[in-house]
Parts: structure tokens; C-alpha cells; sequence
């Protein structure tokens, strides 16, 4: 199990890539996959964050078919194949700031009954910009429903999503691809949620 990069910086990145995931493995990541380059954009007011050079806004129909709630998200941008996304949502349950702790069990109970599996890659508390945030890392599987056409499959994600508990809102920051693209956008993920800027 890979575990989090959040608390690397520059200097440990290539230490920890070396003596986690080996030499061969570290030749492909640098020449097998072009750099990523971010982009700063603002999502809403008060909240602006990084996110891949390439990334549009979501279309109205992703919208509806990947958010099926009530409440739109703030921001959802997706990558030119539509199958990498990066949102920004407010939570549906409102938290006080000193229920910082009970609201980080409260996620994680909700994202083990979201799907039908979870591996839990990392998850912890980060401080940006001096604020706290709630973060998990994992991969998840959706069963596909059977006898139901074009849906037999089913949907195996990986997911970096974080949480910033503030007095009358959460605020939800969540970057999504398919499992199999995990070593490419990891890295990127953990990037654009360290980039979030929150006033």
C-alpha cells in the first residue's frame, strides 16, 4: 500500500519514490507520463485553486449524471477525455468548527457506505494556508447491476477528497479518475489539493 505523499516536499519526493516503489518503476513515472502543468483558477468567490492545464468546466449533462443532487456544485472541471475530475461542493451537513473530530469519523463512515468496497490508501488532517482540513485517499468499486445493459461492469475509482469544516459550511474538494490511470494523476491530485486557497 502506496501511503500518502501529502507531508513530502521536493527534497523526500524522490527518496520515498525510490525506496517505496523502486528504481524500474521510477523510470517510467518520469519519462512515461508528461508533467502535469497546473493552472490557478477561481471557483467561486473566496475559493480558488490549481488544477490541470487542460481541464474545462464540466457540461451541464456530467453535471447532472455525476452530482445527481439537488445542489449544483460550486465548481466541477473535467480533462479532455471526461473521465479525470476535480470538484468543489458544499456538504449537505453543516458542521461547527469544534466538531472538527466527530465530522472526520462522520466522512468516513460515509464514504465505506457509498461504495461497495473501499482500500483506504491514506487518511489524516493537513494544515493549509493555516486552515484544517479532513483528507482520505482511496480506491473504490461500485458493483455493476446485473441484467441492466451497459451497466454489468463495474466502476473501480480512485479518489483524493478533502474537507474543510468551517462554522456554518463544509466545504468538499474531490479529484476522481478511473483506477487504472492512479499512477499518472496521484501525484497531481495530491498537488491540486494542497493548492486550495480558501479566504
Amino acid at each position: 500500500m502506496i501511503s500518502s505523499l501529502f507531508s513530502f516536499r521536493k527534497g523526500h519526493l524522490f527518496a520515498h519514490v525510490m525506496k517505496t516503489l523502486g528504481f524500474s518503476f521510477l523510470i517510467v513515472v518520469l519519462f512515461g507520463f508528461a508533467e502535469q502543468k497546473l493552472i490557478k483558477i477561481k471557483v467561486a468567490d473566496g475559493i480558488k485553486a490549481s488544477i490541470p492545464e487542460g481541464f474545462v468546466p464540466m457540461e451541464p449533462q456530467d453535471i447532472a449524471q455525476r452530482f445527481p443532487s439537488v445542489r449544483a456544485p460550486l465548481g466541477a472541471y473535467t480533462n479532455q477525455d471526461r473521465v479525470v475530475d476535480f470538484s468543489v461542493n458544499i456538504s449537505a451537513t453543516q458542521w461547527q468548527a469544534k466538531d472538527f473530530t466527530i465530522a472526520q469519523k462522520f466522512f468516513k463512515s460515509g464514504i465505506y457506505n457509498l461504495y461497495d468496497r473501499i482500500e483506504m490508501i491514506s487518511e489524516g488532517t493537513h494544515v493549509i494556508k493555516k486552515k484544517n482540513y479532513i483528507f482520505f485517499e482511496f480506491e473504490s468499486r461500485m458493483n455493476g447491476k446485473r441484467g441492466q445493459v451497459g451497466s454489468e461492469e463495474p466502476i473501480v475509482n480512485y479518489t483524493c477528497i478533502q474537507y474543510l469544516v468551517e462554522n456554518g459550511r463544509t466545504l468538499v474538494f474531490a479529484f476522481n479518475c478511473p483506477r487504472e490511470l492512479r499512477q499518472q494523476w496521484q501525484p497531481v491530485a495530491q498537488q491540486v489539493m494542497l493548492s486550495v486557497r480558501v479566504k
